[in-house]
This record gives C-alpha cells, sequence and structure tokens, in this order.
C-alpha cells in the first residue's frame, strides 16, 4: 500500500480521471508526490514532468468541475493568503514585477502567440449581427470594436488606455474613429513595440504607473486586462483616480476578467510563475469600489469566449515553439502549456468571467443601450 498514490487515485476518480488511463484527459503519473502540496504542487509537478495528460485542459477542467483543488491546500496556499492579508502587494516596487516578469519575457514570445494583432486579452467571437468569428484576429477585432461602439468614440476625442499593452486599442481607435489616445503600460518591451506600432498616429505611450497619471482630463477612459493586476486594496484608490481624470460627461470601459467570490489573492501557481501580485476581483469588489463614484451603465459578460481565445493562443505558440529562441526550453513551454490549459479549465467550468463594464460619472441622461 502507498497511501499518498491511494490519495491521488481517490482524488482523481472524484473527477473521473483515472491514473494511466487511455481517454485523453487521463493522467500518466510519473511521481506520485505531485499532489502533496496542493494546486502550487500541481503546476510544478507538472512542469517537472512528473504527470502529462493528452488533453491538458480536459484534465484540468474535470478536477475544477469536480473542486478537487478545493480538498487540496498545501502551506504555500496558507502563506499566500497571510502575505496578501499583510501587505499591499501591487504597491511601490512590486507595481512593476508583473511587468518585469511576465509582459517583458519578450516581444518575440508574444508576437507568436497572440496572432496578428497584439491584443492579450478576450477576443468577441461575434460580429454586429451576431455570427461567430473565423478566426482569432477577426474576433480580436470585433472585440476592439465593440469596446469602441461602447465608449461612443468620436474624432477629436481623447482616450486614455490604462494598461494599454503593445497599443492595439489606442492604434484602433484612432485610424478607426479618429480620437487622439495616451496609454500606459509598466512593461518596457510593451511600451517600445507600442510606440512603434502607433508611429504618425494621434497617440502617445508611456512606461508609467498609473497611479502617476495626475492633472489631465479625457472623454473617454478604457482599461482592457490590466485590473486583475490592481489588488483589493487599490481598487477604491483605482476608481477614485479614474474619475479625477474623467470629464464630467465622460465614459469608463473596464473590461476585466473576474471571480465569482471575492477573494484577497490569486493561485498560488500563477502568482508564483505567472502573474506576481494579480487578484482577480469578485462583482461585490468592483460596484463597492465604484460606489458613490460612478453609475454603472452596462455590465456585459462574455468569459465563455474567452475558452476559444485561449485555444486559439495554444495552436499559435504549440506551432511556434521550435522558431523560438532558446531560452524558452521545454520546462518553460510545460509552464506555459499548464498557464494556458488552467486557464481553460477555469472559463470552460465558469469558476471565472470576463467582464466589460461600461461607468459614467453622473449617469447618461436616458441611459445607453449599450452595443453587443
Amino acid at each position: 500500500m502507498h497511501p499518498l498514490r491511494d490519495r491521488v487515485h481517490g482524488l482523481l476518480a472524484a473527477a473521473d480521471v483515472r491514473v494511466d488511463g487511455d481517454r485523453p484527459w487521463d493522467m500518466q503519473v510519473h511521481d506520485a508526490r505531485l499532489l502533496a502540496g496542493g494546486s502550487l504542487a500541481l503546476g510544478d509537478a507538472y512542469m517537472d514532468g512528473w504527470w502529462d495528460a493528452r488533453s491538458l485542459d480536459g484534465l484540468l477542467a474535470r478536477l475544477l468541475a469536480a473542486r478537487v483543488d478545493r480538498r487540496v491546500r498545501g502551506a504555500a496556499d496558507l502563506r499566500d493568503a497571510v502575505a496578501a492579508r499583510l501587505w499591499n502587494l501591487q504597491l511601490g516596487h512590486r507595481a512593476f514585477a508583473v511587468g518585469e516578469r511576465h509582459y517583458d519575457l519578450g516581444n518575440d514570445l508574444y508576437q507568436a502567440m497572440l496572432g496578428r494583432r497584439l491584443v492579450y486579452s478576450c477576443g468577441y467571437w461575434h460580429d454586429r449581427d451576431g455570427r461567430r468569428a473565423a478566426s482569432l484576429d477577426a474576433a480580436q477585432e470585433a472585440k476592439l470594436d465593440l469596446a469602441c461602439r461602447k465608449l461612443g468614440l468620436r474624432p477629436g476625442m481623447r482616450l486614455l488606455d490604462i494598461g494599454c499593452g503593445w497599443g492595439e486599442m489606442l492604434k484602433f481607435a484612432a485610424e478607426r474613429y479618429g480620437i487622439e489616445g495616451v496609454g500606459v503600460t509598466i512593461s518596457r518591451e510593451q511600451q517600445a513595440l507600442a510606440s512603434a506600432l502607433c508611429k504618425g498616429l494621434p497617440v502617445e505611450v508611456r512606461l508609467q504607473d498609473y497611479r502617476e497619471l495626475r492633472g489631465e482630463r479625457f472623454d473617454r477612459v478604457v482599461s482592457i486586462g490590466m485590473f486583475e493586476h490592481v489588488g483589493v486594496r487599490n481598487y477604491r484608490g483605482y476608481f477614485k483616480l479614474v474619475r479625477s481624470l474623467l470629464l464630467p460627461d465622460g465614459l469608463f470601459l473596464l473590461h476585466s476578467i473576474g471571480g465569482n467570490v471575492s477573494r484577497r489573492r490569486t493561485d498560488p501557481w500563477i502568482a508564483r510563475h505567472i502573474f506576481p501580485n494579480s487578484m482577480l476581483p469578485s462583482a461585490r469588489q468592483v460596484a463597492e469600489a465604484a460606489e458613490g463614484l460612478f453609475v454603472i451603465e452596462d455590465w456585459h459578460n462574455f468569459g465563455a469566449d474567452y475558452d476559444l481565445t485561449l485555444q486559439a493562443w495554444r495552436d499559435n505558440i504549440e506551432a511556434a515553439w521550435e522558431r523560438l529562441p532558446a531560452r524558452y526550453d521545454e520546462r518553460f513551454r510545460r509552464m506555459w502549456r499548464y498557464y494556458l490549459a488552467g486557464s481553460m479549465a477555469s472559463f470552460r467550468t465558469r469558476r471565472i468571467q470576463l467582464w466589460q463594464i461600461l461607468l459614467s460619472p453622473e449617469g447618461v441622461p436616458g441611459g445607453i443601450v449599450a452595443p453587443r
């Protein structure tokens, strides 16, 4: 008898996953220690080659659907929970950690994965007539256009993009809707490439923490895939700052992944290897932070589209590994596969959502019928 291996078998059986089975989602276990330390150990064990599965996302989705993750907790989970309680993990020098450790990995990696449009957020897999987008590039263009239409962009408007990435939202809005734009990012790699991609357009891309924005006013503010790095201790300050930057008749579109339950920390494996100091907000946390500062005009959830987006990113990066530099070695590749597969599983099982929230400072007279 091997108690730890028996425990692994029991936990997996609850999710209809077999050890060394022949179905795509079955786990091929090479070392029974893989579940000894919670979600952090499971991911690390995959990176180290302790286990495999032909359908990694299928396996992880089954584990999440059966809530196996809630039955396995390790010391790292407790340590991270205590740290989140004691410290503001998104303040000061920590604010730039995710830029340095994730977004600065290399533009070559993201150019290979994200497609023609360098948009590192959920695509909108529908066109204006409700038909399914034919490709990742089409889904990302539909998302950018949806954001522009929700904001009611018009020529001459001044748009602020908080967490602008490689500048695709600003570029699209300037070319299609005639705006002038300012974007801020904490990634040097993003800032350099975004400036090059937006060359010749009335767009400025700054290497700057959003909290350094002061004394400017904008007709519209957008933030796509950045709020996940703000942290619960800073949500109220974030909304206060956006309110101070927005003209009284302006609009703010917040595009963010969100969780079903209010938490103060992220998954420990994600925090260690992918997004340091990140945190998914809940609907309650967003609403409380915006209370008294904004009127919520529209709340749109298209989280199921993120599974499709992630699958397209996986297909792109798997086809590109051999032509990427050697620094993306086998352990990095396994880490990246686990990250993408775990994200797919989380959206597929509806553990996490994707929200576009449209807000106004005082309420739009007559209300808004937001486009879809």
